[in-house]
């Protein structure tokens, strides 16, 4: 489902082709994608009325296709934007490539998506302290499961940082401040 996100989302920015569009998420993203996931996914889109694509003429070779986001494309990249269901905010690239197309939500769908992917975090940090208490002192398993456990709590303070960047305080924080 990012495949999509990041795709509508350079769509929206400007009209591309395939290679165009593919240049473009890995260096926004730095996830590379395949013809394989690239194409099919534009000819869905073009398919659901998401995209047009149109012929480009090229000079003494084929006629390059251009993709363009159409209204039902950009309510569509909403729609997948605001939308981080708990099943997809445990992976990593969901919730990057949401967070990567923010300038599109409002603080209340991004104040949304933290809550998702920290709810997502909460579960992981339950599950890596079960499993590290249960290890043997001397497992090299234990190694691996602090280090994850040191990325989570890495994360987690970053999530406080973009949150905080991303999300101005609501009225009722304004006003608890106040007071």
């Amino acid at each position: 489902m990012w495949i999509d996100v990041v795709l509508l989302a350079n769509m929206a920015a400007r009209p591309s082709h395939g290679y165009e569009l593919r240049r473009r998420v890995e260096e926004t993203t730095g996830y590379a994608l395949s013809n394989n996931s690239l194409y099919p996914t534009l000819r869905r889109f073009a398919e659901a009325g998401a995209a047009v694509k149109t012929a480009e003429p090229q000079e003494g070779r084929p006629p390059r296709h251009v993709y363009t986001i159409t209204e039902v494309g950009r309510e569509l990249l909403h729609d997948l934007l605001a939308d981080l269901p708990d099943e997809l905010a445990d992976d990593n690239a969901e919730f990057l490539v949401r967070v990567s197309q923010f300038q599109w939500l409002t603080d209340n769908e991004r104040r949304q998506i933290f809550e998702a992917r920290e709810r997502a975090l909460a579960k992981q940090h339950i599950r890596l302290t079960a499993l590290r208490d249960t290890r043997e002192p001397e497992a090299w398993s234990g190694v691996v499961l602090d280090e994850l456990l040191r990325r989570l709590h890495a994360e987690q303070n970053w999530l406080t940082l973009l949150r905080d960047r991303a999300t101005p305080p609501s009225e009722e924080d304004s006003d608890d401040h106040k007071h």
